[in-house]
């Protein structure tokens, strides 16, 4: 697998933005009805995602099972280490590399405090490098998850990765006699 380094340095940018402000305090009886409520459908996501990347002119994306798993990895990481980073689970680069995915760019997102999906992708959209993730021109699949915990301080925790498919060699052309 080749993965150009600097998508996925690029990737691993500070997480400034990427979360709604949320207080420390212990959650109350409304907040955990609030965070019990929270819930991702992704086949509704790529719906969300490739709606707004045909509005800029982007061909769409497709779910894709090896990038839904890393992204899991990713949100359950954060819940598990109570921490908003690219980095709880690992480089982004070497996650990707151990989850096989096979590609030549790719981008992560992570946001935490957010109680929708609508809110999750508002924030990215919000950012230029989460936005910019969010339409990659070379992306064509990506994985999105959800892990909650009301113990935590952001308590939902949201990761989406983006990927291209691999560059195949062009077939040699063969000659006929």
């Amino acid at each position: 697998m080749r993965l150009d380094k600097a998508v996925a340095l690029a990737a691993a940018m500070s997480v400034a933005g990427c979360a709604a402000p949320s207080p420390r305090a212990p959650p109350s009886a409304q907040a955990l009805r609030a965070l019990e409520a929270v819930h991702l459908d992704p086949a509704a996501a790529a719906a969300m995602l490739n709606a707004y990347r045909a509005s800029h002119g982007l061909g769409p994306v497709r779910l894709d099972p090896a990038l839904l798993t890393l992204a899991q990895r990713q949100a359950d990481a954060m819940v598990a280490g109570d921490a908003l980073s690219h980095d709880v689970a690992g480089s982004f680069f070497t996650r990707i590399e151990a989850a096989g995915v096979d590609t030549t760019r790719a981008a992560e997102n992570i946001g935490g405090g957010y109680y929708s999906t609508e809110e999750a992708f508002a924030g990215w959209r919000a950012s230029a490098e989460h936005d910019a993730n969010l339409l990659m021109p070379q992306a064509t699949r990506f994985g999105i998850a959800l892990a909650k915990d009301a113990r935590t301080q952001l308590r939902a925790y949201w990761a989406m990765e983006v990927a291209a498919d691999p560059d195949r060699p062009a077939a040699l052309a063969t000659a006929h006699p």
